[in-house]
């Protein structure tokens, strides 16, 4: 495949997650807390609600975010890569880089909500029930998330070290 089919299933991928499955996701997790608050009062039913509803708009707002950017950076990228293929690259380069640093951050993170989630689910009060099966969710939602998006990246920061090696300036020629 060649760097620019990389490119491009990698951010069609970004979209297609963004689109049809962070944004649905968040929409589903604020319709839950919402529906959480009205068939029951109390703990329970605020454990749930809050951070369903706060992780749904975190979602909505990703979910939206990176749909609506991604054509205009393909396109960038595009233009860069036909205009100046070695500027374009030691800049998508160490970006996709750091991108990838932050899977080891985000899989701990999402990991520890999981286990914080089952910790307060067997504390056996009322609203731990709630937020802790919450926490669960939102746990493994953040995996799965993460768990596409590494697995995108991995070839596209593959495709842009092979094009950084091509354009690097040639080191024998010296003075």
């Amino acid at each position: 495949m060649s760097f620019l089919e990389v490119m491009q299933t990698y951010f069609r991928g970004e979209k297609l997650e963004a689109l049809f499955f962070i944004l649905p996701v968040g929409l589903l997790l604020v319709a839950f807390g919402a529906v959480a608050l009205r068939a029951e009062r109390g703990g329970y039913a605020w454990g749930i609600a809050v951070p369903s509803i706060i992780f749904g708009l975190v979602l909505v707002g990703t979910g939206i975010g990176v749909s609506a950017r991604t054509t205009g950076q393909v396109a960038e990228l595009e233009q860069g890569l036909d205009e100046a293929p070695a500027a374009m690259v030691s800049k998508e380069l160490p970006r996709m880089q750091k991108v990838n640093n932050n899977f080891r951050t985000t899989f701990y993170v999402f990991g520890v909500l999981a286990a914080i989630g089952l910790t307060l689910h067997y504390l056996n009060t009322t609203w731990g029930r709630g937020l802790g099966a919450v926490l669960i969710l939102i746990g493994a939602i953040g995996l799965l998330i993460d768990g596409f998006a590494e697995r995108r990246a991995a070839p596209y920061t593959v495709a842009l070290e092979q094009l950084a090696a091509r354009h690097q300036p040639d080191q024998s020629t010296g003075p």
